[in-house]
């Protein structure tokens, strides 16, 4: 039976005027799912319902939670005032009953609702709210706090409260750490320490993995090559924004952002990995052809075959072994398609370059253990036969 259904036989088991309490348990219950659900309208109702129900004298705990549900509801269906009215009473309740987790979690939803209004207030919220949490909930307030801060140009504080956060969430919440380490970079960026700034934004895009929260490793990218544009490395930075640009539908404050960049320093263009790769010692490698494959393999054929005419033109032992190090971490159908990019630009180059290329990835492929030798070769061969490239 589904979770609706069943509240809605429960409902009408309980009459709200014999059995109030009853009711109103089934209502708040129904209220949440629907919240969940999506259903935002049908969730205030039935929220607004319980919390009436709910006596606040004889059951003031239950009130509570009620009206910390109600202006959740409320928030997300953009009524704000409502809902900072709801968490109010909530955290007034809450801090009567003398429970502290309960009352810092309604002043931080009461934060969230105040934030755009009045930053000042939703900062104090935070602040006491940080204090009686604990663990990830702790955290997030923290991150809540200093982004706050940050908007109100408190930047000491600021950094303060969110190295606190990432502290805070690193071990558990890896889309809370990568948060606060991303506002943690804006914060230390404001402030003029750029080079700390960037390790910021390196270290959130690292906690925002492409594949699994793209928008997130997005921004953080665009707010990296801004960092990098400012410190006056602009391969770099050019490097961060054509990866920020290369998720699917980026944000457009993404977009915005690293178009804005590459405006100011030139376009992106496939050199910029390997001026990166010349400043960086060898065994950091594996992480930037990591990301630029990442990037590479959901661009257009065109742009692909563009990628690896670079690895061709700018070919050596050391460079070829990072790059089929990269391909043999993909899945195979992927790492074919890249080898077959990479022979598909191969075919128009002179023959000097040919042979430099082929030498090159026969000589780092013999590094690798035998069965990816014996991978490598056999892909190679059997896509240059198909291309009608010769390949030994």
């Amino acid at each position: 039976m589904e979770p609706i259904q069943e509240l809605e036989e429960r409902l009408a088991r309980y009459d709200a005027t014999r059995y109030p309490v009853q009711h109103a348990t089934t209502r708040f219950h129904m209220g949440v799912v629907h919240a969940d659900a999506g259903r935002v309208d049908e969730a205030i109702e039935s929220l607004a319902r319980a919390a009436e129900l709910f006596d606040p004298e004889a059951l003031p705990v239950e009130h509570a939670k009620a009206l910390n549900a109600l202006g959740a509801a409320l928030r997300l269906a953009g009524e704000l005032e409502q809902a900072e009215a709801s968490f109010a009473r909530a955290a007034e309740l809450f801090e009567r009953s003398n429970l502290g987790q309960e009352h810092g979690a309604a002043l931080f939803n009461l934060g969230l609702a105040q934030r755009d209004r009045d930053p000042a207030a939703a900062a104090e919220c935070f602040r006491r709210s940080a204090v009686l949490l604990a663990g990830l909930q702790q955290a997030a307030a923290s991150r809540e706090l200093g982004a706050t801060l940050l908007a109100l140009g408190e930047l000491d504080e600021a950094t303060q409260t969110l190295e606190r956060a990432a502290e805070l969430a690193e071990r558990g919440d890896a889309a809370g750490y990568g948060g606060a380490l991303n506002a943690l970079g804006l914060a230390r960026l404001a402030a003029g320490a750029v080079e700390e700034a960037i390790e910021s934004f390196r270290q959130a895009a690292g906690a925002h993995p492409r594949g699994v929260r793209p928008a997130e490793f997005a921004m953080a990218k665009a707010n990296l090559a801004l960092a990098y544009e400012q410190h006056g490395d602009a391969p770099r930075a050019r490097l961060a924004a054509r990866q920020a640009l290369g998720v699917a539908e980026p944000p457009v404050p993404v977009t915005d952002q690293a178009a804005a960049v590459l405006e100011r320093i030139g376009d992106a263009t496939a050199n910029d990995l390997l001026l990166v790769l010349e400043q960086e010692p060898q065994g950091s490698w594996e992480g930037i052809v990591r990301e630029e494959l990442a990037r590479s393999g959901e661009a257009p054929p065109e742009v692909r075959r563009a990628d690896a005419a670079t690895w061709i033109d700018g070919s050596s032992v050391e460079r070829a072994e990072a790059w089929l190090g990269g391909l043999l971490e993909l899945p195979p159908e992927l790492m074919e398609t890249f080898i077959r990019s990479a022979l598909e630009a191969l075919g128009s180059r002179e023959t000097a370059t040919k042979e430099r290329f082929r030498a090159d990835v026969s000589r780092a492929a013999a590094r690798f253990h035998v069965p990816q030798l014996l991978r490598l070769e056999e892909t190679f061969q059997r896509i240059a036969a198909e291309l009608g490239e010769p390949w030994s």
